[in-house]
């Protein structure tokens, strides 16, 4: 297939349309926000909450293909 008869809009593995206006989001972003501000904002409050957001991730990492070893672990350890 020639170079001109492919339709711009059709896309392989990626959309790069949709990849360069998601960069320019995020670079936007980034420069208009304080993000290490907004990353202390979205810290624990506390060790209660800092434990409760590690259990929310590990049990949606649970149903992902790929796991880390901690969470496989920690799922080997309950099933005793």
């Amino acid at each position: 297939m020639s170079e001109k008869d492919r339709d711009p809009k059709i896309q392989g593995e990626g959309d790069y349309e949709s990849a360069r206006r998601y960069r320019k989001d995020v670079e936007r972003f980034v420069a208009e926000n304080d993000t290490e501000e907004l990353a202390r904002e979205a810290a624990p409050d506390s060790e209660q909450e800092a434990d409760e957001m590690l259990a929310a991730e590990r049990k949606g990492r649970s149903r992902s293909k790929v796991r880390k070893p901690e969470d496989t672990q920690e799922d080997t350890q309950k099933e005793r």
